[in-house]
């Protein structure tokens, strides 16, 4: 591990609390700093369940956070390296995962949704700034940091993150299905593009409720997402404006090369103009019902999704390690990760 790491026993300045979440080898748990009494949380990962390459994956996680300093970012405040766990202190989320957080509100309009896409996006272009690809954005990492009306929404779990070069590229295969880019999923070589895929999809996803590419056959899905196929349905897309249907579709855009980027985002008019107004009520309805079928399909159909999904598309490679993070999800819904900033990241 790093020489920066903190040698010393992480209980020796922190008191632990009760679990936050659990994964296979990491286990989330609120804390106190006991000369401050700050509220932390500390991802607890066991030294004697970790690969050569899991090692190295955490080290480049820990790397990219320590170098991190963005409101829309989760903050790692420091880390322990002790003889038989490795500690990671970073800030608590308490205030629940994007997804859940929209279903319980009163009113929700297309103003909320600008709102939060532009915080997502200027994270994610300070990231790709500093040379990082996160590789993995999803509701289950994109977490608001209390449960006031005006928390902050922060990026969190950088465990599939990667540092590149601007003349470099990417080729592992990784990404969550439903908001994976399609090439990663035809298994070539791939950039910081990818992040914006994923933006696109989940800006979908907060102005009508359901996911443009969702399919229970895996192959039919990932078929469509490499085909760009998705439209904007009536009744739910009728009143949401034409400048934000039109962001999503220069999001959307199968080639990378012609993909918007961020700066093209945050420049976009439905960014910076007044934009739509609509209520999107409807979408809440429709959001209750695909996030209680998204949490449910994670808890119980893990072990299929990855058996199927390492058969159905051109790239086997590909698809297998993109099912796996399913996986983490299904772990992080059964414990209830997202209380913490540091829900954990295999």
């Amino acid at each position: 591990m790093a020489g920066f790491f903190k040698k010393d026993e992480c209980e020796k300045y922190y008191k632990f609390g009760k679990t936050l979440g659990t994964g296979s080898f990491a286990t989330v748990k609120g804390a106190v700093k006991k000369d401050t009494n700050e509220r932390v949380a500390v991802k607890c990962i066991k030294k004697d369940s970790l690969a050569a390459e899991d090692e190295d994956a955490l080290q480049l996680e820990v790397q990219i956070l320590n170098d991190v300093e963005h409101p829309n970012i989760v903050k790692l405040h420091e880390v322990f390296d002790c003889p038989k766990t490795f500690y990671m202190v970073m800030e608590v989320m308490s205030g629940g995962e994007l997804f859940d957080r929209i279903v319980e509100k009163e009113k929700y309009g297309e103003g909320d949704a600008r709102v939060l896409v532009a915080k997502i996006t200027r994270a994610i272009k300070y990231c790709h700034d500093k040379g990082i690809v996160h590789r993995d954005l999803k509701p289950e990492n994109l977490l608001f940091q209390d449960e006031s009306e005006e928390a902050e929404i922060k990026v969190a779990d950088f465990g599939l993150a990667k540092l590149v070069t601007s003349d470099s590229m990417m080729q592992t295969a990784c990404g969550t299905p439903g908001y994976v880019a399609p090439e990663i999923l035809e298994g070539g070589a791939y950039g910081q593009e990818v992040d914006l895929w994923s933006i696109g999809v989940i800006m979908y996803i907060l102005l009508c409720g359901f996911p443009p590419f969702f399919d229970d056959n895996n192959a039919q899905l990932f078929a469509a997402i490499k085909a760009g196929s998705y439209d904007f349905p009536s009744p739910y897309w009728d009143d949401v404006s034409p400048e934000a249907k039109d962001m999503i579709e220069k999001l959307l855009v199968v080639d990378p090369a012609k993909r918007m980027t961020s700066e093209g985002v945050l420049a976009h008019p439905w960014v910076t103009g007044s934009g739509g107004s609509a209520d999107l009520s409807g979408a809440v309805h429709e959001l209750k019902r695909f996030n209680a079928r998204r949490k449910f399909k994670a808890g119980i159909m893990t072990a299929k999704l990855v058996r199927a999904m390492a058969m159905m598309t051109k790239a086997p490679k590909a698809a297998a390690a993109a099912a796996a993070t399913e996986e983490e999800a299904a772990a992080a819904a059964g414990g209830g990760a997202a209380a913490a900033a540091a829900a954990p990241a295999e």
